[in-house]
């Protein structure tokens, strides 16, 4: 083997054809060549064989490389975030190598260097008016938040989300005049940072942005009143090589209809596939997708990568939202990633990140209890299942290390205490308001907890996000601080992690006084 046929391996990945491979595979070829020159005279035929060796392992890689590698969305909307150098370790540990992320907080950032994880860094959709009315604040925010990172703390940034989901119904055209100039703005500032070949701008779409005028993908196209801005969005993305980027789940569209299959959401396949012209589809995700597929070709962008922003399952806070589901669709998924299966429209490989990497306790409930827990890890980094991402030498998720847990106690109802109890009902609202109950009620994991059990598990979960605070466990002559776990069955009851103070945590500094103020009024009143 020659080095010619080393470099045209090189062009065919460069070409895009394998457009995923990894950086470094490059770096390699820059090693050889470096090498090859050196040897190229008496020494050659010494190091023949050697160099014959490396180009091998070389073509190799290239030529046939591993199946795609999953990505991770990294969310932060916790009361206590983990910190983000036990984060980045976990997600090598498991072998996760990309990630994306909803805003660009320094720290996360900072912990992401020298990682070689790829990074999708993201622009919340508060932002899109100051971004879409001012180049100078994209280029300011470029500078801060992409330049800096890449150029001191050699953070493989690949990509900037500008906006998440901006196209929603429920926004009300809310950000229909912002999202592009915002995009516009954030390209020209990475093209005068020199950047734009490295990183590209996407923006991640909620899958209603299409839909299909036979409900088979065939008929698939843009959403009527969004058509024209989505042709303009995306020949934007296709000029400047970014991908589409949406977001698709089958968990949604069975919590919406009680009527829709439950098998066809998942990947095990049905008995009766759906037909399209001789096409038949086995799942939902398959659908979708090739819903957008023929979209894109019917507008004229058939050859335009997609990337899947987020899929996953929940498993909390609904009947359907539970750990069997979970494991079932997300390791449905994850082995057509490790197979390199598309659909039926893109057989290829698929680009995509699970939703998400861990629980978030402080998200909105909209549209429903289940949106805190789409981790495959709880808020304290253990594995919820067993699930085999194909990327480590277990098969099995591994846990976060160094995690630094609060004492061993807890707060629950003392248990001489009547249901009846007239302060009973305002201290389990008020700890539930502030506290997070979504793990209560019919179908989930802690439904099966009698009344003074479920009045418990409110008053802890308000007494651990105040950082077991002994004026968070004061409900009046009610409550107690206990040492023995009251968890049972599948209801956990958490012992909050140590606070981290840095980066975005530093809000929580501010937030807990005004807890701890309401906490004390609520008291007094009683």
């Amino acid at each position: 083997m020659t080095k010619k046929d080393i470099d045209a391996y090189v062009s065919f990945c460069r070409c895009g054809v394998a457009k995923n491979r990894s950086r470094w595979l490059l770096q390699l070829h820059g090693r050889f060549e470096k090498h090859w020159r050196r040897d190229k005279g008496s020494n050659w035929r010494e190091r023949e064989m050697e160099w014959s060796f490396v180009a091998v392992i070389l073509a190799v890689a290239l030529v046939c490389p591993r199946a795609s590698s999953i990505g991770a969305n990294w969310g932060t909307q916790a009361s206590h975030p983990l910190p983000p150098d036990i984060v980045v370790r976990m997600l090598r540990e498991n072998g996760i190598q990309k990630v994306k992320l909803f805003d660009a907080e320094y720290d996360t950032l900072r912990a992401l260097g020298k990682s070689r994880i790829e990074v999708m860094v993201g622009i919340p959709n508060e932002m899109l008016s100051t971004l879409a009315s001012s180049l100078k604040a994209a280029e300011k925010w470029v500078s801060k938040n992409v330049s800096t990172h890449i150029n001191t703390d050699n953070v493989n940034i690949r990509y900037v989300a500008v906006g998440n989901e901006p196209f929603l119904s429920t926004y009300n055209g809310s950000y229909l005049n912002t999202t592009l100039p915002a995009m516009r703005n954030i390209q020209i500032a990475l093209i005068k940072a020199g950047l734009q070949n490295q990183v590209k701008v996407t923006c991640p779409l909620n899958a209603d942005v299409y839909n299909s005028s036979t409900t088979l993908p065939s008929g698939g196209d843009f959403r009527a009143d969004i058509r024209d801005l989505m042709i303009t969005i995306v020949k934007f993305l296709v000029d400047n090589g970014g991908p589409f980027t949406v977001n698709i789940y089958p968990f949604i569209s069975l919590y919406n209809d009680a009527n829709f299959p439950v098998d066809y959401a998942f990947f095990d396949g049905v008995s009766q596939p759906v037909s399209d012209g001789g096409t038949f589809y086995y799942n939902m995700f398959d659908a979708n997708y090739d819903t957008l597929a023929h979209a894109l070709e019917k507008n004229g962008f058939g050859n335009m990568a997609i990337v899947v922003g987020e899929i996953g399952w929940p498993t909390d806070g609904d009947r359907n939202a539970n750990v069997e589901y979970a494991r079932k669709f997300n390791q449905g998924f994850m082995a057509r990633i490790a197979g390199g299966k598309g659909t039926p429209r893109r057989p290829g490989p698929i680009d995509a990140y699970l939703f998400s990497l861990i629980d978030e306790d402080a998200k909105s409930v909209q549209p429903g209890y289940f949106e805190r827990h789409w981790g495959i890890f709880t808020f304290d980094g253990l594995p919820k299942y067993a699930l085999n991402l194909g990327t480590t030498n277990t098969g099995a998720l591994i846990q976060a290390k160094g995690v630094r847990y609060l004492q061993r106690k807890w707060c629950v109802m003392k248990p001489n205490v009547r249901l009846d109890n007239p302060q009973v009902g305002p201290s389990v609202s008020y700890a539930c308001s502030l506290g997070d109950c979504t793990s209560l009620g019919v179908g989930t994991s802690c439904g099966d907890l009698d009344g003074k059990e479920n009045i418990s598990y409110a008053f802890n979960s308000y007494y651990q996000i105040n950082d077991q605070l002994d004026t968070a466990c004061k409900f009046p002559n009610i409550s107690e601080v206990t040492k023995t776990d009251p968890s049972t069955g599948t209801c956990r009851f958490p012992i909050m992690i140590e606070p981290y103070y840095g980066g975005a945590a530093h809000e929580q500094v501010f937030f807990l006084p005004l807890v701890m103020a309401a906490a004390i009024t609520m008291i007094s009143i009683f």
